[in-house]
């Protein structure tokens, strides 16, 4: 008896075994300094999954374009090496992320994903490319500034097309600021439009509020917030 238990451990231990050895699958998400040092491998394969029009405005040397919300996403990343490590990058972070995982169980065998996308690349000083001259740079500071004289109070939300965080408070600030629309102004900034403008305001995350009072800063708040709490914390 005591030997069939023995025969019978060993053979759960080797079988666990096995599967743990097969599993070498890696999807990772990691920093701005190791995604650009990983970049200087001859063997890694770099994705932007952005829109054709975000990756046109600027994105790292290199990079192939596969726009993960095309009909052929799928097929195009499977004509990349499953075995070569694969380095894949959004605006923020929430697409490649999904991206990433469609590559896992696509059979990537290494996938690393940029935390906080370009908006952290751009906010550590990296160098972007773009396949246009004279490509728009948004709004200046100088620009930024006249806007908030135009209300009393102005709230301006710093939003990406792609970040569903974004989407979601989209309706409620509208409301919020319909609310409040004798003495408050929303102000909508595309961060994909503006990369300069939140370059030069150290913004490296989407959502992104701020409140200005006569041209003044006196509330700000990074991430997704409730009509409650906004109300609250801004007493509007």
């Amino acid at each position: 008896m005591k030997k069939t238990v023995v025969l019978l451990f060993a053979l759960l231990l080797g079988l666990t075994s096995c599967r743990q050895r097969s599993t070498s699958s890696i999807n990772e998400t990691i920093a701005v300094n190791e995604f650009e040092k990983k970049l200087s491998s001859d063997r890694v394969q770099l994705v932007d999954v952005r829109t054709s029009e975000e990756f046109l405005s600027g994105h790292i040397k290199g990079a192939t374009n596969i726009d993960i919300h095309s009909d052929n996403f799928i097929s195009e990343i499977k004509k990349l090496d499953t075995s070569k490590p694969v380095l894949v990058y959004c605006l923020s972070g929430g697409r490649s992320s999904t991206a990433a995982a469609d590559m896992e169980e696509a059979g990537f065998k290494a996938i690393y994903n940029l935390a906080g996308g370009i908006l952290k690349w751009n906010a550590a000083g990296k160098p972007l490319v773009t396949d246009f001259e004279n490509a728009s740079q948004g709004m200046s500071m100088e620009d930024f500034n006249k806007q908030l004289s135009i209300f009393q109070y102005v709230l301006v939300d710093f939003n990406a097309k792609w970040c569903e965080p974004c989407k979601i408070m989209a309706p409620m600030l509208h409301a919020f600021a319909k609310q409040n629309h004798a003495r408050l102004g929303l102000l909508k900034i595309d961060a994909a439009q503006n990369k300069n403008l939140l370059l030069e305001k150290h913004i490296s995350a989407l959502p992104y509020l701020e409140l200005y009072k006569d041209g003044k800063l006196v509330w700000k708040h990074s991430g997704i917030i409730d009509e409650n709490t906004l109300r609250k914390e801004t007493n509007l």
